[in-house]
């Protein structure tokens, strides 16, 4: 355990060669991202002054669902944010996680983010866990039916709603998690088990703020696994990681995926 006041790692390449030898060693590795993995990508995050998202920010759930007006600032809000990003290409941690999993030595990978950047990567969807689900598509608030972005939009831009569902007639939103909105119970059931099958729990770019899914780092922890941190911030469970890094992310796990050969 990483006594209180250690200080972490910052030099990039003395990070890669601490975390490459503990990944080496590691049997199961359960990856855990959020939004500072994809920032080098052009995918800005919640917290960083002048973000985009604060201008943006996501509509309650209950007032999405309450409010006709809501719906259209909401739609409104994100479009404008998928403009925002909407080159953005997977980055140097993406595909490095991506390698980890095809090498065998990560089974599953738990994100909080909704960019679809670790698909993109070659991340197998079926491998991927996405807690606040994905920015990529809409869904039926009613019967669940996939519906796509580019039938949606035009159709907004059109008439300045978003149309129903053409199955049940249900209000369609995007298929992301929202404040207020529950998270998804077969998701969150499986990021626990795969938190507890880890003997190294990988969180990367995360406060690690947001709950329930800040709740799994402690309870791999605690089930024996070894924590490491990587963010440029501190977090709630800087004292208690294995290995604590504050550097750049792309730089470390680039340096990192050279190192294991993968």
């Amino acid at each position: 355990m990483n006594p209180k006041g250690m200080k972490p790692i910052t030099d990039p390449l003395e990070a890669a060669q601490r975390l490459a030898a503990l990944l080496a060693e590691a049997q199961r590795i359960t990856g855990f991202t959020g939004a500072g993995i994809s920032t080098e990508c052009g995918v800005p995050d919640f917290r960083s002054p002048g973000s985009p998202w604060m201008a943006n920010k996501p509509i309650p759930f209950a007032a999405f669902t309450a409010s006709a007006a809501a719906r259209q600032e909401a739609w409104r809000r994100k479009f404008t944010m998928d403009d925002a990003y909407a080159g953005a290409r997977p980055g140097r941690g993406h595909r490095m996680l991506a390698a980890l999993h095809h090498a065998g030595k990560m089974p599953v990978l738990i994100t909080q983010n909704i960019d679809g950047l670790h698909q993109l990567s070659g991340m197998p969807a079926e491998s991927l866990i996405e807690l606040h689900g994905n920015g990529g598509h809409a869904k039926c608030l009613t019967c669940e039916t996939r519906h796509e972005l580019a039938e949606i939009r035009p159709i907004f831009e059109r008439k300045g709603e978003a149309p129903p569902c053409r199955w049940c007639g249900g209000l369609l939103k995007s298929a992301t998690v929202s404040f207020g909105q529950a998270m998804p119970e077969p998701e969150m059931r499986k990021a626990v088990k795969a938190a507890l099958a880890c003997d190294v729990f990988l969180a990367i770019g995360s406060s690690l703020v947001v709950y329930p899914a800040a709740a799994l780092p402690q309870a791999a922890h605690e089930n024996g696994a070894k924590l490491v941190v990587i963010n440029g911030e501190p977090t709630a469970y800087d004292a208690g990681a294995t290995l604590l890094i504050r550097s750049d992310i792309g730089t470390v796990l680039d340096e990192t995926q050279l190192l294991l050969g993968l």
